[in-house]
C-alpha cells in the first residue's frame, strides 16, 4: 500500500512560480509511474502531468511549456514545477501512483492518490 502527500501549495500571483511536492511511502516508489491530476471548483478532474518509472514524462497540452515534473527516486517524491501560473490553473492538485503499463492519463488508472494541495492563482 502506498501513501502519498503532496505540499507545496498556496495562494500565488498570474505570472508567478510554485513547486508542488509529493512524498511517498509504503512501497517501492521507483517502480509506480507518478502522475499529477487537478480538479478546478466546478470542474471534473484532469489530467495534468505523467513521468514513468524510467522518467519519461507526458503532459496535458494545458500545460506544456510551463509545468515540469521530476522525480527523486532516492527521496520517493515526485516535483511538480509550475511556472507562468494562470488564474485558470487554480485548483485542488492531486499525486497518483500507478502501475499500468503504458502512458496513462485516467484517473482510474492510478491506484493510489494523495489527498491535494490547493493552488489558487490570482489575477
Amino acid at each position: 500500500q502506498v501513501q502519498l502527500g503532496e505540499s507545496g501549495g498556496g495562494l500565488v500571483q498570474a505570472g508567478d512560480s510554485v513547486r508542488l511536492s509529493c512524498a511517498a511511502s509504503g512501497g517501492t516508489f521507483s517502480r509506480y509511474a507518478m502522475g499529477w491530476f487537478r480538479q478546478a471548483p466546478g470542474k471534473e478532474r484532469e489530467f495534468v502531468a505523467r513521468i514513468g518509472s524510467g522518467g519519461s514524462t507526458y503532459y496535458a497540452d494545458s500545460v506544456k511549456g510551463r509545468f515540469t515534473i521530476t522525480r527523486d527516486n532516492g527521496k520517493n517524491t515526485v516535483y511538480l514545477q509550475m511556472n507562468s501560473l494562470k488564474p485558470e490553473d487554480t485548483a485542488v492538485y492531486y499525486c497518483a501512483a500507478s502501475q499500468t503499463p503504458g502512458i496513462t492519463t485516467a484517473w482510474y488508472a492510478y491506484a493510489y492518490r494523495g489527498q491535494g494541495t490547493q493552488v489558487t492563482v490570482s489575477s
